[in-house]
C-alpha cells in the first residue's frame, strides 16, 4: 500500500518535460531516496546520500540536476553556452550507464540540455570536439576529466555550477584520490555538490571535506539489502575447492537453478578457470574481463541483457581490490596487471533481470558482498544470493554476517542444505575436467581473446592492411586449444542423476535462443517460472512448492498433490520468481 503523505514527481514542482520522461520510463512514484533527495537539492543544497545500490541513486541527483538547467535557462539572463554540472564516476561503464539514464531523463528537452561522455575509449582528440560544443553536462572518470583540464579542452572554473560523485566510496579506493585533488583545483569556489554512495567509509568522510560545504546528510533508515521477502540468502559450506566445482556443476547442469545468474570470483584467472572449467560440459559462460576494450565489455552486457547467454563470470577485484595508485586499503586479492583501471561490475552496472548471484569465492570485505548481491532483487524485482564457503574462510563470513544483521542480531546468510552425497556420481568428472583446465590453457585461453580482439579491431584495420604480414602472423599462428574438451561430458546418463530428480530435470535439454518479438519474450519469461505463484505455508508444514509438470501455468500447486518423490526433490524459495533451487533436504517423505 503506498503511503498517503509520501511525495509525487508532480508535487515536486518539477518541469512538465521531465515529468513526461518520467512517465515514459514508468516511474510511478519516486523511491525512499529520490523522494528525500530531490526537494533538497531544488533548495540548492549540498548533499550526502547513502542508499542501497539499486534504489535510484542516479535519478535522485539526474532529476534535480536538469531541472536546476531547465530553470536557468527559462528564468535566468541570457549568458553564452557553458558546462554547467559535472558528473564524476569510478568506470566508464558506469559513465555510459549514468549518461544514458540523464539522456533518457531529457528526452523531451533534448534541444536546450546536452550530455557528453568523455570517458569512452576515443582518444583526447576525437574528444576535444566534443568539448568545444559546451555540453550543458559532462560525464567522466576523474582521470579522463583532469586530462581534458590540464589540455585545456574542459574549462569549469567560471561556469560550472553543480558537481556529483557518484558511487563516492569507490573513487579513493579505486585509485583516484591524488586527481581527484588535481581536478579540484579546476572548480570554482562555489558549487552545488552531491555525494552519493551506497556505504559511508573513511574514503567518503574524507570526499566529504574535500567537496561540501555544510551538506544535509541522508543517511535512509532502510537495510543495505532488500529484506529476505524480495531477497534470498544462502550459505553452503563447501569441505574442499573441489566441492565448490562439483556442487556449482550440478547446480547449472541439472538445471537446479534457473534464469540468468552472475558468477562472481575474486581474479581474472579464476574466471577463466571456472569458464574453461564449465566449457567442459557445455556450459555456455561469458567472461566480463577487464583486459577487453569498453565496447567489447559493454557489448557482453548488452547481450546478457538480451537474453543470448544466462551467465556471466565476473570479478570485482578491479573495482575493490587494492588501488591502482596510492597505499594499499585492504587485503583483498592481488590485481590483475593487465585490467584496465576504470573497469569492474560488481557496483553500478545495470544487468538486467538477474535472478541468482553466485559467489563462487568469498568477498573479500563486507563491503563487496553487498555490491555483488546488489545485481539481484533490483526495483522490486527478486532474487536470490548463494555464497560458497570454504572451513577456514568461517571467520570472513562472520565479518559479513556482522555487516548484514546490524542490530538485530538475527542470521541473514541461511545455511543451504545440500547433501553432497547426492551428486557424488558427479565427481570423477568433475575431477577429470579440472585436470584439463591448467595454467597453460588459461593464459592460451586469455591471449586467445584478445588475439581475437585485435582480428575484429575497427582501429587497426587500417595498420593491418599497411602491415599485411603482421595480419597472416595473427591468423596463422598455431591455433590455440585452451583446454581439451571432451565432448561425452556434456551429456548427462540418467543413471548419473540423483534418484529424487529423475524425470523432474531435463540436463540434455538445449537452450532456446533469445526471443526476438514482445509476445516471444512473455512466453519465454512465462515458459522460466517468472511468476509469483507460491503459498503461504504453516509453521512446521511442508514449505510451498512449485512443480512444472503438476501447476497449471501461473497457478500453485497444492501440496497434497505431490508425490513423495517430487516432495523430496523440490522446493520454491517463497516465491522467487524466475529462478529456483531445489535442494535434496526435505527428507523422506
Amino acid at each position: 500500500m503506498e503511503d498517503p503523505e509520501s511525495l509525487g514527481f508532480e508535487h515536486m514542482g518539477l518541469d512538465h518535460r521531465l515529468l513526461q520522461a518520467v512517465t515514459d520510463l514508468g516511474w510511478s512514484r519516486p523511491t525512499l531516496i529520490q523522494e528525500k533527495a530531490i526537494p533538497l537539492a531544488l533548495e540548492g543544497k549540498d548533499l550526502l546520500a547513502r542508499a542501497r545500490t539499486g534504489s535510484g541513486k542516479t535519478a535522485a541527483y539526474a532529476i534535480p540536476m536538469l531541472q536546476l538547467l531547465l530553470h536557468r535557462k527559462a528564468t535566468g539572463p541570457v549568458v553564452e553556452q557553458a558546462v554547467r554540472a559535472l558528473v564524476l564516476v569510478p568506470t566508464k561503464e558506469l559513465a555510459r550507464q549514468a549518461q544514458s539514464m540523464i539522456q533518457q531523463l531529457a528526452a523531451y528537452c533534448a534541444r536546450d540540455i546536452r550530455v557528453a561522455n568523455v570517458s569512452a575509449a576515443e582518444d583526447l582528440a576525437s574528444q576535444r570536439a566534443v568539448l568545444m560544443e559546451k555540453p550543458d553536462v559532462v560525464v567522466g572518470t576523474p582521470s579522463r576529466i583532469l586530462n581534458h583540464l590540464q589540455q585545456d579542452n574542459l574549462k569549469l572554473r567560471d561556469s560550472m555550477e553543480l558537481l556529483v560523485v557518484d558511487e563516492a566510496d569507490l573513487l579513493f579506493s579505486f585509485g583516484f584520490e591524488e586527481e581527484l585533488k588535481s581536478l579540484l583545483c579546476h572548480l570554482p569556489r562555489i558549487y552545488q555538490a552531491f555525494l552519493m554512495s551506497a556505504t559511508f567509509n573513511e574514503d567518503v568522510q574524507a570526499l566529504k571535506e574535500l567537496v561540501l560545504h555544510n551538506p544535509v546528510t541522508l543517511k535512509l533508515q532502510e537495510s543495505q539489502l532488500p529484506g529476505p521477502d524480495q531477497l534470498q540468502q544462502f550459505q553452503v559450506v563447501c569441505e574442499t575447492e573441489e566441492d565448490k566445482f562439483l556442487l556449482l556443476y550440478a547446480l547449472l547442469k541439472l538445471s537446479l537453478i534457473r534464469g540468468k545468474s552472475l558468477l562472481f570470483v575474486n581474479t581474472l584467472e579464476r574466471s577463466y578457470r571456472l569458464r574453461l572449467f564449465l566449457e567442459q560440459f557445455s556450459i555456455p559462460a561469458c567472461v566480463l574481463n577487464g583486459e577487453l576494450p569498453l565496447r567489447s565489455r559493454c557489448h557482453i552486457i548488452s547481450q546478457f541483457n538480451q537474453g543470448f547467454y544466462d551467465c556471466v563470470i565476473a570479478t570485482d577485484a578491479e573495482v575493490l581490490g587494492p588501488p591502482v595508485k596510492g597505499k594499499h586499503r585492504g587485503k583483498g586479492p592481488k590485481r590483475d596487471k593487465a585490467s584496465d583501471p576504470e573497469a569492474g561490475v560488481a557496483r553500478g552496472i545495470d544487468f538486467h533481470h538477474v535472478c541468482a548471484v553466485l559467489n563462487f569465492d568469498l568477498p573479500p570485505t563486507p563491503e563487496a558482498y553487498i555490491h555483488r548481491a546488489g545485481r539481484t532483487a533490483r526495483a522490486n524485482n527478486p532474487g536470490i544470493v548463494l555464497t560458497f564457503v570454504l572451513p577456514t574462510e568461517q571467520s570472513q563470513l562472520g565479518k559479513i554476517e556482522e555487516l548484514l544483521s546490524g542490530d538485530s542480531g538475527a542470521p541473514v546468510l541461511l545455511p543451504y542444505q545440500f547433501h553432497m552425497e547426492e551428486i557424488e556420481g558427479f565427481r570423477y568428472r568433475c575431477r577429470d575436467a579440472m585436470r584439463s583446465v591448467t595454467k597453460q590453457a588459461i593464459r592460451e585461453a586469455r591471449l586467445k581473446e584478445i588475439k581475437e580482439e585485435l582480428l575484429h579491431s575497427e582501429k587497426l584495420k587500417t595498420y593491418f592492411e599497411d602491415n599485411p604480414r603482421d595480419l597472416q602472423l595473427l591468423r596463422h599462428d598455431l591455433p590455440l586449444h585452451p583446454a581439451v574438451v571432451k565432448p561425452h561430458l556434456g551429456n548427462v546418463p540418467d543413471y548419473l542423476v540423483p534418484p529424487a530428480l529423475r524425470g523432474l530435470v531435463h540436463p540434455h535439454k538445449k537452450r532456446k535462443k533469445p526471443p526476438t518479438s514482445k509476445k516471444a519474450k512473455e512466453g519465454a519469461i512465462e515458459t522460466l517460472g517468472i511468476r509469483n505463484h507460491f503459498q503461504e505455508a504453516a509453521p512446521g508444514s511442508l514449505p510451498a512448492v512449485h512443480s512444472a509438470s503438476l501447476a497449471r501455468r501461473g497457478q500453485p500447486c497444492s501440496a497434497a498433490a505431490w508425490s513423495p518423490q517430487a516432495r523430496r526433490a523440490s522446493i520454491w524459495l517463497s516465491g522467487l520468481t524466475g529462478c529456483y533451487l531445489w535442494p535434496f533436504s526435505l527428507g523422506s517423505g
